[in-house]
């Protein structure tokens, strides 16, 4: 049977072919991109529409099925390229009855391939990592069926629903831990590699971050974080790369799979930057990070998220005072439960800020607490007035009281007196508690004012009421005539005025 399987196969030899690993100019995102990875099929033959493509491939001289074992040690790697060519072959992972013996055989081979590449073999010879980046390329990278997105922005707000399982995975999984073993391994030089590693590559691994497979997600963030700490010549471009996925997300499609994964490789990155921080550094933060807060589907990435702005704050701590400008830049105006999530972050962000940060934007942040405080939301009213709670931010107020306390002082007030719900009521009490501790001179002239503006509002309540009763009376002793309306408007616009 195997002699069968084989016979299909062209004999050409591998090292006599010419193969593009994406060093073209092609479109990463085409249908057909992935066929400058390696010898695809004719332009004429259609894709299938599963999201497993396979291009068929050549084997190399040796004959595959001879175990590593079998042969000797100047001949181990070339064994080693002939079994990554004899898994470059299509099967249809739909369908578990077809070609059951051939998968396993590929199955079988791609674990001794495994088992070599982790056992600390020689110096992989160039040929070798030509051939295992075609056989990843291959069998990894593929274009998800042209439903696949649409459906995923469609259930942006269904983000409990189950995740999408690749009927493919068992045989993926192997292929994701041979790249990642191969790209840790020290038998890999990076100068060499870069060739076959490259931009293209790269690109096309950041496109299978859309996948729905949260198993497959985890793999890549493994291998594309390996592949930054390695190839330091790459960096740049990685990080360009994945803001540009950010900018799609932000302006565009509004939902992408992967992001919560490529934040978390941000999150490690970004500890690592020397410091101060380079201009482009600040831009990323500003341009990119801080705009994924508008997006509807926040809540899928947002601890990752948070967690990436923080460790730029504790590397340079002025930078709060941009990052808080930012929130209120994209402060959710409809979505209660985007509101709490802003109100969770400013918490973190103001436990960790200095004084001088604080100051310059103090003004416009209270106006924006004092705002959900007065929310008929219970949870976001609630929200907010936990900051209470926090004695890192009950300092920073208490320094600067004089400016706060009369921007927040009339939503306190309001709500300790007229909020439906009785946890907010209490929790208004207790700041207007401590407010009053906090400095009772100031706390008794706010309340004074609050007290006069309370009586002019009511005074101009009385005055529009008064208004509407004379305009009601106004109507009901003349009545509209048809085709003579201005006769009735004149009067009563004299009489408001009056």
């Amino acid at each position: 049977m195997w002699k069968h399987f084989l016979s299909k196969l062209p004999k050409k030899s591998l090292k006599s072919e010419s193969v593009d690993l994406g060093r073209g100019n092609s479109d990463s995102h085409s249908p057909n991109a992935s066929s400058n990875l390696g010898p695809g099929r004719p332009n004429s033959v259609p894709r299938r529409t599963s999201s497993v493509v396979f291009p068929a491939s050549v084997i190399a001289g040796i004959e595959p099925l001879i175990s590593f074992k079998d042969v000797p040690s100047s001949e181990k790697m070339n064994l080693f390229i002939s079994k990554l060519s004899l898994c470059c072959v299509d099967f249809d992972f739909r369908d578990p009855t077809k070609n059951v013996a051939e998968k396993e055989l590929k199955r079988a081979t791609l674990f001794e391939l495994l088992d070599f590449v982790s056992a600390n073999p020689p110096k992989f010879s160039e040929p070798a990592i030509l051939a295992l980046c075609k056989t990843c390329a291959v069998n990894l990278f593929r274009v998800f069926p042209p439903n696949y997105r649409s459906n995923s922005s469609q259930t942006s707000e269904n983000d409990d629903d189950e995740p999408t399982f690749d009927p493919a995975w068992p045989h993926l999984q192997i292929v994701y831990d041979l790249l990642l073993k191969f790209v840790t391994s020290s038998s890999l030089e990076a100068k060499v590699a870069k060739k076959y590693i490259n931009h293209q590559f790269i690109l096309k691994l950041l496109d299978l971050f859309d996948s729905e497979d949260p198993r497959e997600r985890d793999c890549l963030k493994a291998i594309l974080h390996r592949i930054y700490g390695k190839f330091m010549v790459h960096r740049p471009y990685i990080r360009k790369s994945i803001s540009n996925m950010f900018y799609r997300v932000v302006f565009e499609s509004e939902k992408h799979n992967g992001i919560a994964e490529l934040l978390e490789i941000f999150g490690s990155v970004v500890t690592g930057f020397a410091l101060p921080l380079k201009e482009e550094h600040k831009i990323f933060l500003s341009r990119t990070l801080i705009p994924l807060h508008k997006p509807k589907s926040l809540g899928i990435y947002f601890q990752q998220l948070s967690y990436c702005i923080n460790q730029f704050i504790e590397k340079d701590p002025k930078l709060a005072s941009t990052v808080i400008r930012g929130l209120l830049k994209y402060w959710p105006i409809t979505s209660t439960q985007k509101e709490v999530m802003f109100l969770s972050e400013l918490e973190e962000i103001l436990e960790v800020i200095n004084m001088a940060e604080f100051q310059k934007v103090m003004v416009p942040l209270f106006w924006r607490i004092g705002c959900c405080i007065n929310s008929y939301h219970f949870q976001v009213a609630e929200r907010a007035l936990f900051l209470w709670n926090n004695d890192q931010i009950v300092n920073l107020i208490a320094h600067n009281r004089h400016v706060i306390l009369p921007i927040i002082f009339p939503a306190v007030e309001s709500n300790a007196q007229n909020h439906w719900n009785h946890a907010v009521q209490n929790l208004s009490l207790n700041v207007r508690r401590m407010f009053s501790e906090m400095d009772d001179v100031l706390f008794l002239a706010c309340h004074s004012h609050y007290k006069e503006e309370q009586e002019k509002i009511n005074l101009e309540s009385e005055k529009r009421k008064e208004a509407w009763e004379q305009l009601e009376t106004a109507a009901s002793l003349r009545p509209p005539v048809a085709g003579n309306i201005a006769v009735l408007v004149m009067p009563l616009a004299t009489s408001i005025t009056c």
